[in-house]
């Protein structure tokens, strides 16, 4: 598929402030290998608030807005937004001002819950949210065990109001046939509204993105492919984005021959 331009929504391409590009030489690698993958903006994502990394909303938009220039001075076709993966805990809602949005209205927020649980308040977190005005569109979860265990509670999650990304490494097969497989049905059950690189490295999660919204054009149509990218653009304006024809996940019967 063509697309005159693909909006990414997770990425870790700013350079020593988390997990994902170590330097400045590293991200323009980076930016490079996403422009050769066909994005055209991205949305600059440091980890907030997990035990490693703190990166307060202003220093975002400072580094952002430095890497801008870099990559302007070198003729890269690549526009970068800042942002945040904001970690999920108890004092979100006292942080909230240091908190970025994916649009400058902070209509929808990416919120991580842990790789290996969900916290028991993660319901009523998506309630207050909501409350205050913002969206969380929750991240990579077809990455956590316990959803992974009970791909029902991401329904409740949507059905709660939240919206929720796959990530493309994940769709075509880069953390195993088993994570790709809860992909593959997350997207069947509408359970998630958008696609994103969540790139960190050249060498580790790199730009799938256009590979994942071919495979989700083979597997499902053109048309949830494009709707996955239009999403992906008006979340970044703050537009209306909406989970629908979503479905609960029936577990599969189990036959016994005798």
């Amino acid at each position: 598929m063509n697309f005159e331009k693909i909006v990414d929504l997770h990425c870790h391409i700013l350079p020593g402030v988390d997990d994902g590009s170590p330097d400045l030489e590293h991200s323009l690698q980076l930016a490079e290998e996403a422009v050769a993958d066909g994005v055209t903006h991205i949305l600059a994502t440091p980890h907030h608030l997990d035990r490693n990394y703190t990166n307060h909303a202003q220093d975002v938009i400072r580094v952002a807005d430095e890497f801008q220039t870099e990559l302007d001075k070198r003729e890269i076709k690549l526009t970068v937004f800042p942002s945040q993966e904001v970690h999920i805990n108890g004092e979100l809602l006292n942080r909230y001002d240091d908190l970025l949005g994916i649009d400058e209205d902070k209509r929808y927020m990416l919120l991580e819950f842990p790789h290996d649980g969900v916290p028991r308040y993660a319901e009523n977190m998506i309630f207050n949210l909501k409350k205050m005005g913002t969206i969380p569109v929750i991240v990579h979860p077809e990455r956590n065990h316990e959803i992974q265990n009970n791909l029902n509670m991401l329904y409740d999650f949507i059905k709660a109001g939240a919206l929720a990304q796959v990530t493309a490494t994940s769709y075509v097969g880069g953390f195993g046939s088993h994570v790709a497989e809860i992909s593959h049905t997350l997207v069947e059950h509408n359970l998630v509204q958008i696609v994103a690189s969540d790139a960190h490295t050249l060498k580790e999660r790199k730009f799938v993105l256009s590979e994942a919204l071919d495979q989700i054009a083979k597997d499902f149509g053109e048309k949830k492919a494009i709707q996955f990218e239009k999403n992906a653009e008006n979340l970044i304006n703050g537009e209306y984005v909406i989970a629908r024809d979503y479905t609960p996940i029936q577990k599969k019967k189990k036959f016994w021959f005798f």
